[in-house]
């Protein structure tokens, strides 16, 4: 008995009992008998033994989110969802804030936000046809997308040719509401062929020298800051500035050379804006918070009233009040103070947000691309989009002076929406053509297509061997 209590049990045991013990076992498997199984708790993954410290703790979440911001496809989703929100969320706030404008000028209450949308529309095809074009591609459009800006920013200081709007003359009239200002394309234009040129000149290796590094990029890009500036738009240069220091601080310029442009250019800017009293007016009303003997900071000065009137979570979509004739270009340049009055604190912060992950997606585009092309394309545009919210944003705050700039994806305009919406394009292109992301999209596609044909074939076997009775 004691021999019999102390035997092995289990899988050992069962091996060695005789063929007696082996067919009554098999008997009781056929009866149905099942054997006993452990408790549900314990065959969970440590029901009863304790986790390594801090398994679950804050270092475990900052693993996992690592893990999640490190993966390949992280910046293609972050330019596609940002730009698509920054877009919907500027039509909404366009329909909200141009309604009393509209009103004010005997049209529709929707005359503005038809029109952005009608823009948004065309803006979505140029993207998408930008994200699906080779690099080759985009090379190639470059030069004559330069020309053609060229001409039609020196059409627009024909007289009769070009319109005033706003005291600047840089639109071109396209017949009917329809208006179209060429400085906004010279801005894709500059982005593309600057990466071009340069991209050209780095495979020759004849960027260590300064000459071919500033030279045509420079003097091409004095041309166009020279036939916008002829119109009176001190925004726009502001901005393409902003994309040729860019574009050679990407090329890796010395600091010397980086330095003497940057002296130059701020050299030029004071001069163009001494000898303009609504630009020193607009200058003197940065940080203001008194109107002025004048009214001269007006619109400076309303702006932060808005904001400061939305509170954490402002007043409610369509409850603005310095929309109401009090504020000027509501659904342009000042529409962020539009966005902070209804929908507060809240609201900007996740504008604020959605730019912040555009641009950062973007320099993580071209940091980590082989291609000389799209570092400097990727990095231009980045440039631009960041500088645009930066310029725009801090002048409705009263931190720099007033430019004259919407906010790109989010102001009215469809001159500034679609070449914008096709830049976004371009990152989303250069995003896709890095090779994790290239090869996590193909996996992923091989994936679902096997997944797909199994379900399929799955259910049609079901379907065949079902009784033709069966329902």
């Amino acid at each position: 008995m004691l021999a019999d209590d102390t035997a092995p049990r289990g899988r050992t045991a069962l091996r060695g009992r005789s063929g007696a013990g082996r067919a009554g076992t098999a008997r009781m498997q056929s009866a149905g008998a099942r054997t006993p199984r452990r408790p549900a708790a314990t065959r969970r993954r440590g029901a009863f033994l304790p986790r390594p410290p801090g398994e679950n703790g804050p270092r475990r979440l900052y693993e996992q989110a690592r893990r999640t911001w490190d993966r390949p496809l992280t910046a293609y989703y972050l330019i596609l969802g940002s730009a698509l929100l920054i877009t919907v969320l500027g039509l909404v706030m366009v329909y909200s804030a141009s309604m009393i404008k509209a009103l004010e000028l005997s049209l529709p209450a929707s005359y503005f936000f038809r029109k952005q949308f009608l823009a948004a529309l065309i803006g979505t095809a140029l993207l998408l046809a930008a994200s699906r074009m080779p690099a080759k591609l985009h090379r190639a459009l470059s030069y004559p997308l330069l020309a053609v800006s060229i001409f039609l920013m020196v059409l627009v200081q024909i007289p009769g040719i070009g319109v005033a709007i706003g005291g600047n003359q840089n639109w071109i009239s396209l017949g009917g509401p329809f208006m179209l200002q060429p400085s906004e394309f010279g801005k894709l234009a500059l982005v593309l062929w600057g990466a071009d040129l340069l991209a050209r000149k780095q495979e020759k290796r004849l960027l260590t020298q300064w000459k071919h590094m500033l030279v045509p990029l420079v003097p091409v890009a004095f041309l166009l800051l020279g036939l916008i500036m002829l119109g009176g738009d001190m925004g726009t240069a502001i901005l393409l500035t902003a994309i040729l220091f860019g574009l050679l601080w990407l090329a890796g310029a010395p600091t010397r050379l980086f330095a003497g442009v940057l002296g130059f250019a701020a050299f030029v800017g004071f001069v163009l804006i001494s000898s303009n009293p609504n630009r020193m007016s607009r200058l003197a009303c940065t940080g203001a918070t008194d109107l002025g003997p004048k009214g001269e900071c007006w619109q400076a000065v309303h702006g932060i009233y808005a904001l400061a009137s939305g509170g954490w979570f402002g007043s409610g979509l369509g409850a603005s009040v310095e929309k109401w004739g009090q504020l000027p270009e509501p659904h342009t340049d000042f529409i962020f103070a539009i966005t902070g009055e209804e929908l507060g604190l809240a609201g900007t912060l996740s504008v604020l947000a959605l730019f912040a992950a555009l641009g950062y997606a973007g320099i993580r585009v071209a940091g980590r691309t082989e291609d000389p092309f799209v570092r400097y394309a990727a990095g231009g545009v980045t440039t631009w989009i960041t500088a645009q919210a930066v310029v725009n944003i801090g002048a409705v705050l009263g931190l720099l002076p007033i430019a004259g700039v919407p906010l790109p994806l989010f102001s009215y305009g469809g001159s500034s929406l679609l070449p914008t919406m096709f830049a976004v394009g371009l990152l989303i292109a250069f995003a896709r053509e890095d090779p994790a992301a290239k090869a996590a999209l193909a996996m992923r596609r091989t994936v679902l297509g096997k997944g797909a044909g199994v379900r399929w074939k799955t259910m049609r076997r079901r379907v065949k061997k079902r009784p033709s009775g069966e329902r």
